[in-house]
């Protein structure tokens, strides 16, 4: 538990139940963090650099095609394909609150970020990665409605309701990511301020902190772990209700529902899986953990657009349309 006192313009804390080594009063002195990033070899940051430009640039593309041709095409106004494009919105967002930054870092002799930035990367960081946990158990929601209530599918998924679950998705991501930041950030930081990281995420920064972390790990845990892994199980839970609903299906009904269901399972997968093994445990740092954050924040929003626009029919007949259309239009303007 720490105790705010402001003096001569600084923030002084007085930390509770701390190591007997830390003073009762330190000065919260801290006013960057410097990061250690992916790698420290010249060579193996300008690969990075070119690989993760390109893995940014696919985001970005991808996405943004998903969001445009959803919005231009009136046959993608359905709650699939709303919940969709508000994933696409999302990982344009939660990857740009690192990619950006580890990019321009790759060049950089001096990785650094500012305490208030660093606040704000976490806060940004969270917010929309717990959005995109989220909107895909509500996407998994609207699967099993489809399939296995198809006769009171539209009135279960009415547009009323697709708003509510998407604002509730939001909302719950806010308040989440507001608490995740604040039980970080109401922390003292004494001197220490290399972060072994590429982005400040919350065990790295929690073991700068001079002052006793059990308590704020155990409600990291039980605020992103089990979140995570809560909503994991809800979606195994209806992947198993469709998978035994399809069997009195016909051929093409299973290999249709297969397919999309097959996507969001594979999205899904490369998603929780990382974000359960780093935050479902306490504030322990392994080498293999920045690797593997890579698959949450970068891989995998870059997945999500090639996975639903390769493996949908839909997706890829409103892009040929809007497309045709666009051709059209120039021909008739030459």
């Amino acid at each position: 538990m720490v105790k705010p006192l402001t003096c001569f313009g600084h923030m002084r804390f007085r930390a509770i139940n701390s190591p007997a080594w830390i003073p009762m009063e330190i000065v919260n002195n801290v006013t960057e963090f410097i990061f250690l990033g992916l790698s420290q070899d010249p060579g193996t940051q300008l690969i990075f650099f070119a690989l993760f430009l390109l893995f940014y640039t696919v985001i970005m593309v991808g996405n943004l095609l998903i969001l445009l041709t959803v919005f231009f095409d009136p046959r993608l106004h359905t709650p699939m394909y709303f919940f969709l494009s508000n994933l696409s919105f999302v990982d344009i967002a939660y990857s740009s609150a690192t990619a950006p930054k580890m990019i321009a870092d790759f060049i950089s002799e001096k990785k650094t970020i500012s305490y208030w930035g660093c606040v704000t990367q976490m806060f940004t960081f969270h917010f929309f990665g717990c959005a995109e946990i989220f909107v895909l158990t509500v996407m998994a929601f609207d699967r099993y409605a489809a399939i296995c209530q198809p006769l009171r599918y539209t009135t279960i998924m009415s547009a009323n309701v697709c708003s509510v679950l998407a604002l509730v998705s939001w909302l719950g991501a806010l308040g989440h990511s507001f608490v995740q930041t604040l039980l970080t950030f109401q922390l003292p930081f004494c001197n220490a301020q290399v972060i072994d990281h590429y982005f400040c995420d919350v065990h790295p920064v929690l073991k700068l902190a001079c002052a006793d972390t059990t308590l704020v790990n155990i409600l990291v845990i039980a605020n992103s772990g089990l979140i995570s892994l809560g909503c994991f199980l809800i979606l195994l839970a209806s992947y198993t209700v469709i998978l035994f609903s399809l069997r009195k299906r016909s051929a093409e009904s299973r290999r249709k529902a297969l397919s999309t269901c097959g996507s969001h399972l594979t999205v899904v997968t490369f998603f929780f899986v990382p974000c359960i093994f780093i935050y479902l445990r306490p504030s322990t740092t392994f080498p293999l953990d920045k690797a593997v954050s890579v698959f949450y924040t970068t891989i995998t929003p870059m997945l999500n657009p090639l996975i639903y626009t390769l493996r949908n029919e839909d997706v890829k007949n409103a892009m040929k349309r809007l497309w045709s259309r666009k051709i059209s239009k120039e021909k008739q303007k030459g």
